[in-house]
C-alpha cells in the first residue's frame, strides 16, 4: 500500500508542476455517505473455561447487532488522463485519515464474582491512505453521463487497549468501487461533477500479537455515497 501511495503522490506532484498538459484533468472531491461492516466476529481457539467450551469458539456480535454502520465525509484529490473522448484513466487519493469512534466493552472474569477483576477493552480504528485507481466511460448518447469502475486500497490502523493484554496488528484491505455520475463543463475549462458511488472492500482478519488463539475477522465493508467534484481540464 505504501508503494502505491508514494506513486500516486509522485503523479500528483509531477502534473501539478506542469503548466499545460493536453488531456489531463485535476480536481478535488467531497464524498459523504454510509459505511457498513458485515459479519464481525471474534474467534478463540482451544479450551476456554470462561466460555464453557472445550474447543474453538466463534463469538459474533449477533446479540449487539451483526452489522455496524457509520456516516462518513471525506475529501480527496484526483488526476486523470483522457485517452479519448469517451474513456479516461485516473487516480483518487484521500490525504487524511477516516477515524472511527472508540468502542468499549467490559469482559467479566468468570472465575470470580468480584467485579474489580473485570477487564475493560477499548478499540478505535483509523483508515489511512485510501487510494483508488479507476477508469471512466462516457455514455455516447447522453452528454455528460459517465460510469466509473475502480480498484481500492486502504491501510487499517488499529488502536486498542485490551485489559486482557495483547494487541492486534495493522493490516490493509482492498476491493472495488463503482460509480455513476454527470459531468458539466463550465467556462475556462472548469468542470463540476455529481456522482453516486458504491465501494466493496474484502474481508480482513488479524490475530492477537500476544495470543495466537485469538483473532478478529470482518467479512467485508461496503460503502454508499454521493460525491461532488470540481476540477480543471488542460
Amino acid at each position: 500500500m505504501k508503494k502505491i501511495s508514494i506513486l500516486i503522490l509522485m503523479v500528483f506532484g509531477y502534473f501539478s508542476n506542469a503548466t499545460a498538459i493536453e488531456g489531463v484533468n485535476f480536481g478535488v472531491s467531497l464524498t459523504a455517505g454510509v459505511f457498513e461492516v458485515d459479519g464481525a466476529k471474534e474467534e478463540f481457539k482451544g479450551a476456554h473455561a470462561g466460555v464453557g467450551s472445550p474447543g474453538d469458539v466463534s463469538k459474533s456480535n449477533a446479540t449487539d447487532g451483526d452489522t455496524a454502520e457509520g456516516a462518513f465525509a471525506i475529501g480527496s484529490l484526483f488526476v486523470e488522463y483522457e485517452v479519448n473522448d469517451l474513456f479516461a484513466l485516473g487516480v483518487d487519493y484521500v490525504p487524511h485519515s477516516l477515524d472511527t469512534e472508540t468502542t468499549e466493552n467490559i469482559q467479566a472474569d468468570m472465575t470470580t464474582s468480584n467485579s474489580s477483576s473485570n477487564k475493560t477493552n477499548t478499540v478505535q480504528v483509523d483508515f489511512e491512505d485510501l487510494a483508488t485507481v479507476y477508469a471512466t466511460l462516457q455514455f455516447p448518447d447522453v452528454d455528460g453521463l459517465y460510469a466509473k469502475v475502480g480498484y481500492v486500497q486502504v491501510d487499517v490502523i488499529t488502536n486498542e487497549t485490551l485489559g486482557t493484554g495483547g494487541a492486534y496488528p495493522n493490516t490493509d484491505m482492498d476491493g472495488v468501487a463503482f460509480g455513476l455520475g454527470y459531468n458539466r463543463d463550465l467556462a475556462d475549462d472548469i468542470f463540476v461533477r455529481l456522482e453516486a458511488s458504491y465501494m466493496d472492500l474484502g474481508s480482513a482478519s488479524v490475530t492477537n500479537s500476544n495470543d495466537s488463539t485469538k483473532s478478529v475477522t470482518a467479512d467485508g465493508i461496503t460503502g454508499y455515497g454521493a460525491r461532488i467534484s470540481i476540477g480543471k481540464s488542460f
